[in-house]
């Protein structure tokens, strides 16, 4: 493909892929489902060696508030996949703002009980450089 067009040809001729019709139906795993899939799309997903995927059993509040976050995170990347390919589909849109929604409250609610958890966290604001405070978020138990 040697420019845009081919690709925007390419990805709207629906070569290989599931048939969406432009509209995201309600066959698709929640976020937490998707994230240990690796796939928010049932369609899509193939077990390969994994009969069952592995559920991730948090051991402790800041355990379980990074699995959330990470799992809104996976949710929204795919979507936005999605997107990519079905710029006009509202339900997409809707879903996808709900679940940005969704992990900015979880990013606060994590950032207010344990510190940052990105450089450019808000709670970064004031006279100390609180990034350097322990436990950095991987060294939670999980």
């Amino acid at each position: 493909m040697n420019n845009y067009r081919d690709y925007y040809n390419y990805a709207n001729n629906n070569y290989n892929q599931p048939n969406y019709k432009n509209t995201l139906n309600a066959n698709i795993y929640d976020p937490y489902q998707g994230f240990i899939r690796g796939n928010m799309f049932p369609d899509l997903y193939n077990t390969y060696k994994l009969n069952k995927p592995v559920e991730i059993m948090p051991k402790n509040e800041q355990a379980e508030l990074l699995t959330y976050i990470d799992a809104l995170c996976f949710a929204l990347i795919d979507l936005n996949l999605f997107l990519d390919l079905n710029p006009n589909d509202e339900n997409a849109i809707r879903l996808y703002n709900e679940y940005r929604k969704e992990k900015d409250m979880y990013m606060r609610a994590y950032q207010d009980k344990f510190g940052p958890i990105s450089l450019d966290s808000a709670n970064l604001d004031g006279s100390t450089w609180k990034w350097i405070k322990s436990p950095w978020p991987w060294e939670c138990e999980y």
